[in-house]
C-alpha cells in the first residue's frame, strides 16, 4: 500500500493540508484543470480531529485554490454520504463510472 500511496499523492496536482503543531490531521487531495472541474479524490481527517470543521475548512481551502468557475466533485465513501450535504456539496444523478478491476 505504501507504493500506492506515494504514487497517489506524486500524480495529484493539489493537495491541501491541516496541521495541529507539527501532527497532520487532514488531507484533501485533487485532480484539476483549474478553469473547469476539479476532482476531489481523498478527503481525510483524523478521527479524533473529526467533526471539528477540518474537513469542511479543507474543502473551503481546496475551492479557494481552483477558483469559483471550477465545479468541485467527488465519489462519497459509503459511511460518508450523510456528511457532503451539509459542507455545502449538492448530489448529483448525472455521473457514470467504470469501477476499478483490482
Amino acid at each position: 500500500m505504501k507504493k500506492e500511496l506515494k504514487k497517489m499523492y506524486d500524480h495529484a496536482n493539489l493537495i491541501v493540508t491541516a496541521w495541529k503543531d507539527n501532527e497532520l490531521v487532514g488531507i484533501a487531495r485533487a485532480l484539476t484543470d483549474f478553469c473547469y472541474c476539479c476532482y476531489l479524490s481523498d478527503l481525510a481527517v483524523s478521527k479524533q480531529y473529526q467533526k471539528q470543521g477540518v474537513g469542511k475548512r479543507l474543502i473551503e481551502l481546496t475551492k479557494e485554490k481552483i477558483g469559483n468557475q471550477s465545479m468541485l466533485l467527488l465519489l462519497s465513501a459509503p459511511a460518508a454520504m450523510d456528511y457532503y450535504p451539509k459542507v455545502g456539496l449538492q448530489k448529483v444523478e448525472n455521473g457514470f463510472i467504470i469501477k476499478r478491476s483490482e
